[in-house]
């Protein structure tokens, strides 16, 4: 007996009972119910259909009652063919176990040490400059040297990606800034040309880290993960601000000033280690992944995304990336968000000890408290962006709405900050830089992903154009800051500036930005 769905069963054979009663009133002369059994390998379904013009058996089944059982079992052949990728979910691994997870959780650690090795330098600068004697502008001069080197690499290193897959060129990266933070203790007391030479190298190292994030992402990470998948990496960014900061002095105090830079620069030649065997730039080139996972990864991608799609690509078509509004969108949004970060990221700790007048290890601790919060909302953030596409909210609507929270919120921030000088605490000014980095975090769900939909081929050296644009942006700013102080200015002038730069580059990204692919 084959059981239809809505459990009624339909007999084949001889029928008893009412079954003969119903059958003698009907005398039906041709109807048959006809088992077809569907072996969809998506969805592993079976559906019934009625058919005539075959002579019914002696023990059939009314037509009308056949009838008004097959009716609902024909709706649910829609329901049926509509939950294709429902069946591919449930074949998949849980998600613990999954492998996109652990490329995840990986990116993540890369990012976390990228940003370690950078903030340590912002704790050790403040002995090493009294120990060496060092004005403002050179401790200045100290943090924008990392960002010379930074600047070269993520177009280079976004198209290198794009070309040859995001797994050799982050490997890479991170094994060559690494080093160079080992090195950096001897650079200190060397030369000041040295030291930074070898700020600009580990710059080198880094700048392919975020665009090589958003290539491989765009590979591994299913298309409605994306915003939480960047926010997850990212909120390792984030921890890594955090973990050099509380790190920092600890190990200053155990090893000198080499102390933090070895034990950093160890961290990720121990990673690079593991990335070179447990990672692939693409899902069906790892060995322990399922197949079912693969389809669920690529489902709707563009063939470049592939295993080797990107190897004839050549040179950038660079003349028609800058000739859309979509792409200057972007490149600035990257400006005005790594004006803010870098100037926040290098002086943080010397903010709190000249605006609120806390010592260092203390500034180091409260400086680490923005980063955790910039970390957690940064992940709630994507899950909201995304909770609100699976809503059916236009992408352009989600993106913009997300950018402006992640620049009005610093904007804000800032300006409280700027107004409320003379009566902060270490408290109050802890609360509102929690404020300003929680905030910004949305950027994350904002210009961050939107290198992924405006240009999935592209992503890479999208990334790598609009972050060298946010280097530049860091490389002013934090110089700028130094020479502002040490020329008599104040830090009112630097907050204020920052807040200018907020309010312009909201306006443009609500001019400029789409959500919709522009780039095929």
């Amino acid at each position: 007996m084959a059981a239809l769905p809505l459990g009624l069963d339909l007999p084949v054979g001889r029928a008893t009972g009412n079954q003969m009663s119903a059958t003698r009133r009907c005398r039906p002369r041709h109807a048959v119910i006809r088992r077809h059994v569907h072996c969809s390998q998506d969805t592993g379904s079976t559906y019934y259909e009625q058919s005539g013009s075959v002579p019914q058996a002696q023990g059939g089944v009314c037509p009308r009652i056949a009838r008004r059982a097959i009716a609902p079992v024909s709706r649910s052949l829609v329901v049926a063919s509509s939950s294709a990728l429902s069946a591919t979910h449930a074949s998949l691994p849980p998600l613990l176990r999954s492998v996109r997870l652990r490329i995840v959780v990986l990116v993540a650690l890369a990012l976390l040490v990228c940003n370690a090795d950078r903030v340590i330098m912002s704790v050790a600068v403040v002995p090493l400059g009294q120990q060496l004697g060092w004005t403002p502008a050179t401790i200045g001069l100290v943090h924008s040297s990392f960002l010379w080197g930074y600047a070269l690499t993520p177009t280079v290193g976004g198209a290198l990606a794009d070309r040859f897959g995001g797994h050799r060129v982050l490997g890479i990266g991170v094994l060559v800034w690494s080093l160079a933070t080992l090195f950096t203790p001897v650079a200190v007391h060397m030369s000041l040309p040295l030291l930074f030479a070898t700020r600009a190298l580990m710059g080198v190292g880094e700048g392919v880290a975020l665009p090589c994030m958003n290539n491989l992402l765009a590979r591994w990470v299913a298309k409605g993960e994306r915003s939480r998948a960047v926010g997850a990496c990212m909120a390792g960014f984030h921890v890594g601000s955090m973990s050099g900061l509380l790190a920092a002095p600890p190990l200053l105090a155990w090893g000198g000033a080499p102390g933090p830079f070895i034990v950093c620069g160890t961290v990720g030649v121990l990673w690079a280690l593991v990335w070179a065997f447990a990672a692939t730039s693409h899902p069906s080139e790892h060995k322990s992944i399922t197949q079912a996972e693969v389809d669920y990864v690529t489902q709707g991608k563009s063939p470049s995304t592939e295993p080797g799609g990107g190897k004839g690509l050549g040179m950038p078509p660079f003349g028609l990336l800058l000739s859309k509004k979509a792409t200057w969108s972007v490149m600035i949004a990257n400006f005005v968000n790594n004006w803010g970060i870098f100037i926040l990221q290098a002086w943080m700790p010397v903010y709190l000890k000249q605006a609120v007048g806390v010592d260092l290890k203390a500034a180091a601790w409260l400086s680490a408290l923005p980063w955790l919060s910039m970390a957690i909302t940064g992940f709630f953030a994507g899950a909201i962006a995304d909770g609100l596409l699976q809503k059916g909210w236009n992408t352009t609507k989600v993106r913009k709405v997300m950018q402006c929270l992640g620049f009005m919120g610093p904007c804000l921030a800032l300006l409280y900050l700027n107004l409320a000088a003379a009566s902060l605490t270490p408290l109050t000014a802890i609360v509102a830089l929690m404020f300003a980095l929680g905030t910004n975090s949305f950027s994350q769900a904002g210009f961050l992903v939107n290198f992924q939909e405006i240009g999935p081929r592209y992503a890479g050296v999208l990334h790598g154009m609009s972050n060298t644009l946010g280097t530049v942006a860091g490389i002013v700013g934090t110089a700028l800051t130094g020479y502002i102080l040490q020329a008599g200015g104040s830090w009112s002038q630097v907050l204020m500036l920052s807040c200018a730069i907020y309010v312009v580059g909201t306006s443009l990204w609500l001019l400029l930005a789409t959500g919709e692919r522009v780039f095929d």
